[in-house]
């Protein structure tokens, strides 16, 4: 293993949260006037405390609207979405895509710290608290930087250090690997083995699965806001998923242990 794609020693994480998404529909108006586009339909799954899924599909399959239900940034027509973590009501964090769009904070450490505050820590506490956690994700020594010249990778890593402040049991990263080059995936990649060990549970959503399927227990296929496969990985690149607009990974790799940059 190099320096890159190394993890971080873990602390201990309270639980991972279980996810429960039953029947969910969702449809936005269309340019045909009375017809509605359906984003999605019925799609039903369920993830177990410390499940890692990869949630796979083309442009259009309904991936992006799916995160922002079970985000709560926006509701379905029907059906219903359940996070819980020891028994109680959770929420989840999420990473955006373009993850300078979620950054509050003139640099790193105020970044960090305008979450903890917001949840009524002091703020010796606060900082106390971010300082470690930048600290665990690779960001030592930039707590004090303009958060606005962090590079791609280094604004993910930022992200989930809030994200882990926080102890959100849950963690979704929309398309985590865009515009990224190869030692920045690693990085991206480190972060996802750091919240495994620490039991949190994680959805990946991306059609780049030579990049992290390897790290999954779970795999997710969604087709014209159908789920039409969820099974293990190795069950799904079997698949034909070419079938639904996905490349499959092993027309170029040797099997599922190499899907991991």
């Amino acid at each position: 293993m190099t320096q890159d794609d190394s993890v971080p020693h873990a602390a201990s994480f309270p639980n991972g949260a279980s996810l429960s998404v039953e029947k969910v529909t969702k449809t936005f108006p269309s340019y045909e006037g009375e017809q509605r586009f359906t984003a999605l339909s019925e799609v039903s799954f369920s993830l177990c405390e410390g499940d890692t899924a990869l949630i796979a599909g083309a442009n259009g399959s309904g991936k992006s609207v799916l995160m922002s239900i079970i985000a709560s940034l926006d509701k379905a027509d029907s059906g219903t979405v359940e996070i819980l973590c020891g028994g109680k009501a959770a929420q989840c964090g999420l990473v955006f895509q373009e993850a300078e769009m979620q950054l509050l904070g003139e640099t790193p450490i105020e970044d960090v710290m305008f979450g903890l505050k917001n949840i009524g820590l002091k703020k010796r506490e606060a900082e106390r608290k971010a300082l470690d956690v930048l600290a665990e994700v690779g960001l030592a020594g930039k707590e004090r930087s303009s958060a606005r010249f962090l590079s791609g990778g280094e604004k993910r890593r930022l992200a989930v250090a809030g994200i882990i402040a926080l102890d959100m049991p849950l963690v979704i990263f929309d398309e985590p690997y865009a515009n990224l080059d190869y030692s920045g995936v690693r990085h991206v990649n480190a972060l996802i083995k750091l919240l495994k060990k620490k039991g949190v549970t994680i959805i990946i959503l991306t059609h780049e699965l030579e990049k992290s399927l390897a790290l999954c227990n779970r795999f997710i296929v969604l087709y014209r806001g159908k789920k039409v496969f969820d099974g293990k990985p190795a069950e799904g690149v079997a698949q034909k998923l070419e079938a639904w607009d996905i490349k499959n990974p092993l027309a170029s790799y040797k099997g599922l242990r190499d899907l991991e940059w």
